[in-house]
């Protein structure tokens, strides 16, 4: 325990912001987990807003928040393009190896 009287105060301050800010960023967590297992837009504008007011208030660094929100649009975006059916192409027959020798003497014979 401090000596000082203000050290104390410093110290009741400091868990009361780390226990704030760990609740603030669960909530982001949270947030950001619900965003991309739906992938809503509107719910993905307003997570971004969350990213971005924390990041201003300094409870998480300003390039997280632009890599989460970079993130959570790219799963957004990948969810909205409708994957096409593709159609089967005929696979080539595999060559064997001795057919590959051969082929292979066959140019070199016709090199040399």
């Amino acid at each position: 325990m401090p000596n000082i009287k203000a050290a104390e105060k410093w110290t009741r301050q400091s868990a009361t912001r780390t226990t704030r800010n760990k609740d603030t960023k669960t909530r982001l967590k949270s947030a950001y987990k619900k965003a991309v297992a739906t992938k809503d837009e509107a719910l993905t504008r307003e997570v971004e807003g969350e990213f971005d007011r924390a990041a201003k208030r300094g409870i998480i660094h300003p390039n997280k928040a632009a890599r989460k929100k970079s993130r959570l649009a790219k799963a957004v975006k990948a969810a909205a393009v409708v994957p096409v059916k593709a159609t089967k192409a005929k696979a080539k027959p595999a060559k064997s190896t001795a057919a590959k020798r051969a082929a292979a003497a066959k140019s070199k014979a016709a090199n040399a």
